[in-house]
């Protein structure tokens, strides 16, 4: 009997623990934004939310083309380019015109559209209040090591294929500022200064975003880069380094 009562007292918390929870749902859901909330549309032009990173991992092709045009993103759709486990079929390359102010140095690479969708965010959300905050000033251009590039992870001749491979990837080398300066990873990860805390800003909050972020921290291969990556896998699976 003893046990009987313990068990019926254990369903009666769990009925009100169950009753609870669903009432706490039902208040606070409709009191979310949008962007924290995985079954709502993708806005490029909402702030980053809990559900964003998501959303971003499985948006792919003309969807995808659709919010970069709602945003007023300026770009061109490139031709489709396959070849073994190798190409994309829904490049874009930056465009001149449209919101987005940042140049990509020494030229704009080819990207997937769903990193380029990211990359507008983090530009926006990430990058530029970083430097204002750290470093008084705002981004003009990010120099970069490229995006495409038909190899497997590390240049190895067997394994997975890297996310560059699909122009899913983007290798950050730095930062031009608007007052002259210049931010370089390889040289100002580890200095303690300004610098220093502006990368990690804007690597932590890549880590809101991409699928893969990896830098210094991660291993010698990335000293002197952020490597940024949308990899489909980041619905399910992410990394952060």
């Amino acid at each position: 009997m003893a046990f009987l009562r313990a068990l019926r007292r254990l369903s009666m918390l769990a009925l009100i623990a169950g009753v609870t929870l669903t009432l706490l749902l039902v208040y606070a859901i409709p009191r979310l934004p949008p962007q924290d909330l995985p079954w709502t549309p993708l806005d490029l032009d909402a702030p980053i939310g809990r559900a964003t990173a998501g959303k971003l991992a499985r948006i792919d092709g003309p969807a995808c083309r659709m919010l970069l045009d709602q945003a007023d993103i300026a770009y061109r759709s490139l031709p489709d380019s396959r070849r073994d486990d190798c190409g994309y079929d829904d490049g874009v390359i930056w465009a001149a015109g449209g919101r987005r102010a940042l140049r990509y140095a020494p030229a704009a690479p080819p990207l997937a559209c769903p990193l380029a969708a990211g990359l507008v965010l983090w530009e926006r959300e990430v990058v530029n209040p970083a430097a204002e905050q750290r470093l008084g000033a705002r981004v003009v251009a990010i120099d970069h090591y490229g995006s495409y590039s038909c190899r497997r992870m590390y240049g190895r001749s067997t394994g997975d294929w890297s996310e560059h491979a699909r122009a899913r990837a983007l290798d950050v080398a730095g930062f031009r500022l608007s007052d002259g300066r210049r931010i370089s990873v390889a040289r100002d990860w580890m200095r303690k200064r300004p610098e220093s805390l502006f990368l990690h800003d804007v690597r932590d909050g890549a880590c809101r975003l991409f699928a893969t972020v990896l830098s210094p921290d991660y291993n010698a291969a990335h000293r002197d880069h952020l490597h940024l990556d949308e990899a489909k896998r980041g619905a399910l699976w992410r990394t952060c380094r």
